[in-house]
């Protein structure tokens, strides 16, 4: 099956040379920001509905986070093409190297934005103005980090739009427990991309782009932790709003461990051991996302 598989692979590349660049564009090789994404708009999708929330807002849902982390990479790409080239980490991406045109990519990030606007077509309008507000606001991300230090905390709205529009799919209403979630995932989302901007911080400063990780500068480790505690304390409040088995907190405690573990990973903030920590945070959300499930499930 796996030696079909990979037949099956080669033989679209032998016929599709250039398909792989707008793989890579697009990011479809490297999942890890679509399952931060996915979990905590999963985990939304699961408490709004009290379980499980039919098969086409599961699709709705999963499939929308996969295309609009997709089509955020290729104007995130576009908007740092002077830069990219000049950074370690991303000098290769097909825009710096003339492999995809940025025509090209203007074109399938339309494109993809236009089957996402037809997947939230089938919810209903206050999830659809959501999602225009969603883009709008992941559209103008990349431009921050030249203007602000704190360019996480916009990512960490822009990521965090599918949580209040997975209320309002379920419910047309955005709950207490929807805006605990909120803020629980922007205080995530800035200390995971500080992990990350921790990777480029030598590039970044020369390049003069700013970030939490030049913000932060040898308070980095601290600020971290103090965030991901903020988070763990956030997502404790749930349960005031609606009750939550033992599942949810074995959740939070994995989260916590997990937590730990990344600070030993990054306790000499080397380029792999901060990279690795950012991946960790998969595993997080995955955690949380499980807690959640098993309670609906089994409690």
């Amino acid at each position: 099956m796996t030696h079909a598989l990979t037949q099956y692979l080669q033989d679209i590349n032998r016929r599709y040379p250039r398909l792989k660049h707008f793989v890579a564009l697009t990011r479809l090789d490297r999942p890890i920001g679509t399952y931060l994404l996915l979990w905590p708009t999963l985990c939304a999708l699961w408490i709004a509905a009290e379980g499980w929330p039919g098969w086409h807002l599961f699709m709705v849902f999963t499939l929308g986070t996969l295309l609009t982390r997709s089509a955020g990479c290729i104007v995130n790409d576009l908007a740092d093409i002077r830069f990219d080239g000049r950074v370690k980490r991303t000098r290769d991406r097909p825009l710096v190297t003339g492999r995809v045109d940025p025509m090209e990519a203007v074109g399938l990030a339309c494109t993809i934005l236009f089957i996402c606007l037809l997947l939230v077509l089938t919810t209903n309008w206050y999830t659809v103005m959501l999602s225009v507000l969603a883009v709008v606001i992941a559209t103008i991300y990349p431009l921050m980090k030249r203007y602000t230090y704190l360019p996480q905390a916009v990512l960490g709205i822009a990521f965090s739009m599918g949580i209040p529009m997975a209320f309002t799919a379920v419910n047309n209403e955005i709950s207490n427990v929807a805006w605990l979630l909120l803020i629980a995932n922007l205080l995530w989302v800035v200390a995971y991309d500080t992990e990350y901007a921790m990777v480029d911080r030598d590039d970044d400063v020369r390049l003069g782009i700013k970030s939490t990780a030049i913000l932060f500068a040898d308070l980095d480790r601290p600020m971290i932790a103090i965030l991901q505690v903020s988070t763990l304390v956030t997502l404790m409040l749930i349960p005031r709003q609606i009750d939550m088995s033992y599942w949810y907190y074995l959740g939070l405690c994995l989260a916590a461990a997990l937590f730990i573990y990344q600070h030993y990973l990054i306790r000499n903030r080397s380029r792999d051991g901060c990279f690795e920590a950012f991946l960790n945070n998969h595993w997080v959300g995955l955690s949380l996302f499980i807690g959640i499930v098993l309670h609906f499930s089994l409690a």
